[in-house]
């Protein structure tokens, strides 16, 4: 890149270009991972009754589709104004939040049915994952509205950013993980239960 630049905007013409690279290889392998099933897929949309859990699924499967679609405009359309990349980028994260709810909505499911169809386990699973949804929303929306965009100053790179940096945007991340280790210990526990259980039963036999 041309010296005139200062390191600052060389370094965010750079991120933009990783990110471009970023989301267009995931774009590609989603595409041709759907491509691959498409036949599957029809008969499944097609075939299969209504349920809730064919709508979580629907929505996980094909709300990334308009995710990828977006954060590409976002890095690739040229002249993009200031108001425009907010727009597309708080529809990103409104996007994201949904994909990423109705996915944890699978992980409670399974949960919940290994538990037994336990309502203490539900009602608690419920109040950790509406707890997670509103502060991730909180800190994602709270920390970009008040981060002012910018387009790259080097010729040739489109795309916007945030110039300003945040460890809000971190906090859906960790709140995420956290709600993921406790399903996980959920399962782990309940998984070592049945196989004490069902060993101490095949003892007398063995």
């Amino acid at each position: 890149m041309d010296s005139q630049y200062s390191p600052d905007a060389v370094a965010a013409a750079r991120s933009l270009q990783i990110f471009a690279y970023i989301y267009t290889s995931m774009a590609t392998f989603w595409t041709y991972d759907y491509a691959c099933s498409i036949r599957e897929e029809g008969k499944f949309l097609l075939c299969s009754r209504r349920s809730r859990v064919k709508f979580l699924y629907i929505v996980t499967r094909y709300v990334p589709f308009l995710l990828f679609a977006a954060n590409l405009y976002l890095n690739f359309a040229p002249d993009e104004t200031l108001t425009t990349c907010q727009f597309v980028n708080n529809l990103c994260e409104a996007l994201s939040l949904m994909a990423i709810v109705c996915s944890e909505c699978f992980f409670m499911l399974r949960t919940y049915v290994l538990w037994d169809n336990n309502k203490i386990i539900l009602a608690a699973m419920l109040l950790t994952a509406t707890a997670v949804a509103v502060g991730s929303t909180v800190a994602m929306f709270s920390t970009t509205v008040t981060a002012p965009f910018e387009t790259s100053s080097v010729s040739g790179i489109t795309g916007c950013y945030q110039s300003s940096r945040s460890v809000g945007l971190f906090v859906p991340f960790l709140l995420l993980f956290g709600f993921e280790l406790v399903l996980i210990s959920l399962t782990l526990i309940r998984a070592i239960r049945d196989w004490r259980t069902t060993h101490a039963f095949c003892m007398p036999f063995c």
